[in-house]
């Protein structure tokens, strides 16, 4: 049995190679025209791309679908994704399923992404849930730049393990790191996380107290306050399959974290979060994604 990938050696240093590596790349550039956000730039390599820009909402609100045919991230594979929307623009973002990230076979797997929101611009980041097969090494990481002027809601979700098939994760490791800073690259909120397979904190209460399913909900803008986080804490549950419980930073960032025995309570809990959360920060009407029920 691997020792949690040599200790995740590989994971911060990642320099094992294969012939089986599967690199990907996409950069997506958005605009406002005439009442319009458009997809202007599209550029992709390897198995990674959006087919179709989608407006349910309208003009003004433009949907993208991010597509990663292979359904899945073996040990080896590269994943980047690059991300700008200019002044104005208004995107939603999201991922047709779950993100697997495979058994790794002693090599790390990688994602990359960064995001660039000019002045007046909005986002929701929406990806579906991160599956982490036993003895998956994954190191991924999300930056995120906003001009001031600019609002975001985004989350991330994981399952430890494959629930399904009785699957445990007791093997592996999961280094994940998340940056929101301003467009003049003061910091607003930066969070590192290493889990490993035999970590003790997997279990402990001051850790994820044995919960498989675990994610954070953040969002940005002039609307987080305080108030709205003791609002939202006043209509979270509490009970023995989830917890959750929400805060804001004196600096405008408002989390909200939450853990679950199933990925299926937590993912409603955070659309549900997100959906009373999104008119007062991003000023838009909330409306469930029609792909989030197929």
């Amino acid at each position: 049995m691997l020792d949690d990938c040599q200790s995740a050696k590989n994971i911060l240093n990642p320099t094992v190679g294969g012939r089986d590596e599967w690199p990907a790349n996409l950069t997506l550039r958005f605009t406002h025209r005439e009442g319009r956000t458009v997809l202007v730039e599209q550029r992709h390599s390897g198995p990674l791309m959006v087919q179709k820009t989608l407006y349910p909402e309208g003009p003004g609100i433009c949907h993208a679908v991010i597509i990663h045919p292979p359904g899945g991230i073996a040990g080896g594979d590269k994943l980047s994704v690059r991300i700008e929307v200019e002044t104005n623009g208004c995107v939603v973002i999201t991922t047709p399923a779950a993100t697997k990230w495979y058994k790794a076979a002693g090599r790390s797997s990688r994602q990359e992404v960064a995001v660039r929101l000019r002045a007046n611009s909005a986002l929701d980041w929406l990806p579906q849930e991160n599956l982490f097969f036993n003895a998956a090494c994954v190191q991924s990481s999300f930056k995120l730049e906003i001009d001031p002027t600019a609002s975001a809601i985004g989350w991330d979700m994981a399952l430890l393990g494959r629930q399904a098939s009785g699957e445990k994760w007791d093997t592996g490791a999961i280094r994940s790191s998340t940056e929101i800073c301003n467009s003049d690259g003061t910091p607003l909120w930066i969070e590192q996380t290493l889990l490993k397979g035999s970590d003790p904190l997997l279990k402990s209460p001051q850790g994820l107290a044995g919960f498989k399913a675990l994610g954070t909900l953040w969002a940005i803008g002039q609307g987080c306050t305080s108030v709205i986080a003791t609002e939202l804490n006043s209509q979270l549950p509490f009970e023995p399959a989830l917890r959750a419980g929400a805060t804001c930073l004196p600096n405008g960032v408002l989390l909200l974290r939450c853990l679950s025995t199933e990925v299926e309570l937590l993912r409603a809990l955070m659309i549900d979060c997100w959906m009373r959360l999104r008119p007062l920060i991003l000023g838009f009407a909330s409306h469930r994604l029609r792909l989030w029920a197929t």
